[in-house]
């Protein structure tokens, strides 16, 4: 099976495995307790929070663990709009964020704050100009943008919209789930949020940055934990197995983002030449290094992602326009792209050249066949 799914999850770095092993045996007890077990977790604890501080490109004391990214746009969302109450209750979004984001917006929503919903263009990428009037109105409290779009891959302008919030006093809010290990973190955020299984970690260890400055209140019940940001108990082991996959990805990034770039690239190229009617989707530069999507016309999404399942390759699709759903995923469809028969594929750490070669000799026999089976061939 060759895994082209790593925008949903990266297989677990082996490096991140070794660190696993190791933690469980000296970092399974409580980090706040005072007993020798319980500093040697602490210290373990403490020295992942530096390193992934040092490699998000903040302070260590700004850094919490969550159990997830999810829940770490949520209470990074939640919590800076509940800090900035006096400030206003206006939240600035992409129409494409992740779906957490537009989760959490619901909610302040229905709890009586405003929300927009900033649109994009055909490739994906957020209007700056329209975000920008949008941060600057009375009352806003928050803008949050993702640095790379999990469907399609484009990248959002961080920067432009980090100078907007600044001029403004708004606190940017950035989602950096599909880009934090393989490359640089934009500056200007206020908030940082990202997910160790994206980077090659373990699941459930999230990463929720709060900037010095920035006011923030948790909405949950106060917990002494994780600065008061977050409650529970730590999972030392997979928070020390997360920093040691987020440093040795981050150490390969360059080299290893430039070859699946290239890869990548081969298939942005190739598919429209040996498939008729595709649509290559989001934008063909400024892109995360490892995600291409396709859309195939007169295709049922299902039907070839079963195929290709059948023919050795795991890929996804941003879209749920099959046979008997006709709603396309909110991202294709805030871009105003074909939605029929998407594909999207992004690569792990290690795919090789090989494995895109055969998938693209692969793909165009199993697209004209499920057309065959339609009738539209």
């Amino acid at each position: 099976m060759a895994y082209f799914d790593a925008a949903s999850t990266e297989p677990l770095h082996p490096q991140a495995r070794e660190a696993y092993l190791a933690a469980l045996d000296v970092g399974w007890a409580d980090p706040a307790r005072l007993y020798g077990p319980a500093r040697r977790a602490h210290l373990l604890l403490e020295q992942a929070r530096t390193e992934v501080a040092e490699a998000l490109g903040a302070r260590p004391d700004e850094v919490s663990f969550t159990s997830s990214g999810t829940q770490a746009v949520h209470l990074g969302v939640l919590g800076t709009l509940h800090g900035r109450r006096r400030a206003g209750r206006h939240l600035v979004t992409g129409a494409v964020e992740h779906s957490s984001v537009l989760h959490a917006a619901g909610l302040h929503e229905r709890d009586g704050g405003t929300v927009s919903a900033i649109g994009v263009d055909l490739s994906g990428r957020v209007d700056q100009a329209a975000f920008a009037e949008a941060v600057a109105a009375p009352g806003t409290a928050l803008a949050c943008l993702q640095t790379a779009n999990h469907e399609v891959g484009t990248l959002q302008p961080v920067a432009e919209a980090a100078v907007a919030c600044r001029q403004h006093e708004v606190p940017l809010l950035v989602d950096a789930a599909q880009t934090a290990g393989r490359l640089p973190i934009p500056a200007g955020w206020s908030v940082l949020t990202a997910s160790a299984h994206k980077w090659g970690g373990p699941a459930g260890v999230g990463v929720l940055a709060v900037r010095k400055g920035t006011r923030f209140r948790s909405f949950l019940p106060e917990d002494e934990r994780e600065r008061r940001r977050v409650p529970g108990f730590e999972n030392v082991p997979a928070i020390v197995a997360a920093a040691a996959a987020l440093r040795a990805m981050s150490a390969e990034a360059a080299a290893e983002g430039a070859r699946l770039s290239a890869l990548i690239g081969r298939i942005r190229e190739t598919v429209p030449k040996v498939v008729p009617d595709v649509e290559v989707i989001g934008d063909p530069v400024e892109r995360a290094p490892h995600i291409v999507t396709f859309s195939c016309l007169y295709v049922d999404g299902e039907a070839l992602l079963t195929e290709l399942d059948k023919a050795g390759f795991a890929v996804s699709s941003g879209s749920s326009c099959t046979a008997s759903t006709l709603r396309p995923s909110h991202v294709l469809e805030a871009m105003g792209v074909l939605t029929h028969g998407n594909v999207r594929v992004s690569l792990p750490r290690g795919a090789s050249e090989a494995e895109v070669d055969r998938f693209l000799s692969v793909l165009p026999g199993l697209v004209r066949r499920i057309r065959q089976d339609a009738g539209v061939a």
